[in-house]
């Protein structure tokens, strides 16, 4: 769809880069010739990741082991980049935790979670290459991605559903704010993509992981299909679409617009499902956290 090269000279750090979508992202990125840069708190995993696109693709992808949640930990490696790489052009905010609960039974720990990831984390890694960009007089876009749940609420998914809302009224905050500095401010809002993280922690039973496959609730009655996500990053983040800034775009079949594209059929769900639910979330979490070296 891209032009061959169309990226070269772009430095950009992908956010959870080494898995799902933003693994998806950073190889889209680095066919199109971006020095590509991600990280994760599994710092083996962004290596593997790292190792696998180079020799699939050769080019440059850089790994970086960093907790998003603590800001000295973004600065850090952030300091790093821009000591050895030289200033990023880009960022994508893509790390995420969400896990599918019943309000009533999450508990203030459990909203932390995703709290410090998506909402807070997200604000430092972009306040931290921010102001870098704008003390060194660097142009810079940014593109987040967040959900549909942004526009009509996430029942079951609260915590995750908060706050992706706020780094959306972020994304069109600093796209009027910092605008004038050069920068751009974007969000993608994917519908159904799915990935092994994603359907064990909002699908963990066999019938939703049915639900989340098939894409029998959507009007195209299929899911995305990566590259269609990839592209839509590319022109967020590439050359050519510069007058593009403050938007978030869905991508999802039309999906919000026919169902509103959330969790809202779990009312049905009684105490066994949630338990089971619960505990298989638990299980794969305990899984991750075995993985993870910061």
């Amino acid at each position: 769809m891209f032009r061959d090269g169309l990226m070269k000279g772009e430095r950009i750090l992908v956010t959870g880069g080494g898995t799902g979508l933003g693994k998806e992202m950073a190889e889209g990125f680095l066919t199109l010739g971006a020095e590509v840069h991600i990280c994760g708190r599994r710092g083996g995993v962004c290596e593997e990741t790292a190792r696998e696109l180079m020799d699939k693709h050769g080019g440059k992808v850089v790994p970086h082991a960093c907790d998003i949640r603590v800001a000295e930990a973004i600065t850090d490696m952030n300091d790093a980049i821009w000591a050895k790489h030289g200033p990023l052009t880009g960022l994508v905010n893509n790390a995420a935790g969400n896990f599918i609960s019943r309000t009533e039974d999450l508990s203030i720990r459990g909203f932390d979670a995703i709290a410090n990831i998506v909402f807070r984390g997200t604000f430092y890694m972009t306040h931290d290459i921010g102001t870098r960009w704008i003390k060194g007089g660097h142009r810079g876009n940014v593109v987040s991605i967040l959900t549909t749940w942004v526009w009509n609420g996430g029942p079951f998914v609260v915590p995750s559903a908060m706050s992706k809302a706020g780094v959306n009224v972020m994304t069109q905050s600093l796209a009027v704010e910092w605008g004038r500095y050069g920068l751009r401010f974007n969000a993608i809002a994917p519908g159904p993509f799915p990935t092994e993280g994603m359907s064990k922690r909002l699908a963990p039973d066999a019938d939703g992981a049915k639900r989340m496959d098939s894409g029998t609730a959507n009007p195209m009655g299929r899911v995305g299909e990566m590259h269609e996500l990839v592209n839509l990053a590319v022109l967020l983040m590439g050359p050519g679409a510069e007058y593009i800034n403050g938007q978030t775009i869905a991508i999802d079949g039309a999906m919000y617009n026919a169902s509103g594209g959330n969790f809202s059929m779990l009312t049905e769900w009684g105490d066994a499902q949630w338990q089971a639910a619960k505990d298989a979330i638990t299980a794969t979490n305990n899984a991750d956290k075995a993985k993870r070296t910061v």
